[in-house]
């Protein structure tokens, strides 16, 4: 397991603090999106019980679970970057993401920069 990483344009440390409270942070979702995701299943079996269900509402249902495994995958993913001890570089310039994102998004795949490059290319 990591204990410190360098992270941040200044080199502010991530310290074992930050990384066990990223760890809670990061568990915490994980126990949400699967919860979140076992009501979707569950309320889907009850839709198909329900032959005239308003269409729209099971087309939000679909994309809320849609994006619940995707956040649920991107947070499974960051707890093995910091089981592996990769957590906190950046997948596209190997850079150190800065504290302060990962404090916000523990998740986050890419530095500031980077995530910015991504998004003005969409």
């Amino acid at each position: 397991m990591v204990t410190h990483q360098t992270i941040g344009e200044h080199d502010e440390i991530l310290s074992a603090e930050d990384l066990a409270a990223l760890r809670e942070n990061l568990h915490e979702q994980l126990l949400f999106r699967r919860e979140q995701l076992r009501q979707f299943a569950t309320a889907s079996r009850a839709d198909d019980r329900r032959v005239r269900e308003d269409a729209a509402q099971i087309e939000v249902g679909v994309k809320l679970a849609a994006s619940a495994r995707m956040v649920l995958a991107d947070v499974e993913e960051a707890l093995a970057r910091m089981d592996s001890g990769t957590y906190g570089v950046c997948h596209l310039c190997r850079r150190p993401v800065e504290r302060h994102r990962l404090l916000v998004v523990p998740q986050a795949r890419y530095c500031g920069r980077c995530q910015q490059v991504r998004e003005a290319g969409r």
